[in-house]
């Protein structure tokens, strides 16, 4: 019985993370860049966690799929409130990017919010952490690490079993 129970488990979490990942091609699917605007943007996918303003005018709204995702979107608005492109960040190439020294800022820059933010006392360090994938009932993690004052002291991933 156990085993069927961490069967469901696991087939339900796949569900969960397809299903995620059918909306969003979904709702991204009715998004056009260079001629959707910036309230159709917002229509369609809702208030953004966060906006940084660029200095060409243009803005870069954040649309976290975390923490129950393995997508980050960022979108870019053009001074002409037209919708320019849709990136998802959580790809190799930028984890890649992550390097000693950046702030805290150019890592949720880079990457969009995290999916979980821990403190560990003992190390003075704090760890941001976004989920990568979802294979064979585990779960795989990027993580940036920081220091006290706020720079990233470096990277590395984990795997946490799930059932």
């Amino acid at each position: 019985m156990f085993k069927s129970v961490v069967s469901a488990g696991i087939v339900l979490g796949a569900l969960l993370v397809g299903a995620v990942a059918g909306c969003d091609a979904e709702l991204l699917g009715r998004l056009r860049p260079g001629s959707s605007t910036a309230s159709e943007v917002k229509a369609v996918l809702g208030q953004p966690t966060l906006e940084w303003r660029e200095a060409d005018g243009s803005r870069v709204w954040e649309y976290p799929r975390t923490p129950q995702g393995i997508v980050n979107y960022l979108v870019v608005i053009g001074p002409d409130d037209v919708l320019r492109e849709i990136q998802q960040v959580l790809t190799e190439e930028n984890f890649a990017r992550v390097s000693v020294g950046m702030s805290r800022d150019q890592v949720r820059r880079l990457l969009g919010r995290p999916a979980h933010e821990t403190y560990f006392p003992l190390k003075r360090e704090t760890i941001w952490d976004w989920k990568t994938k979802v294979d064979s009932g585990m779960e795989w993690y990027f993580n940036v690490h920081f220091g006290t004052d706020g720079r990233v002291t470096g990277t590395s991933t984990n795997y946490v079993p799930k059932g």
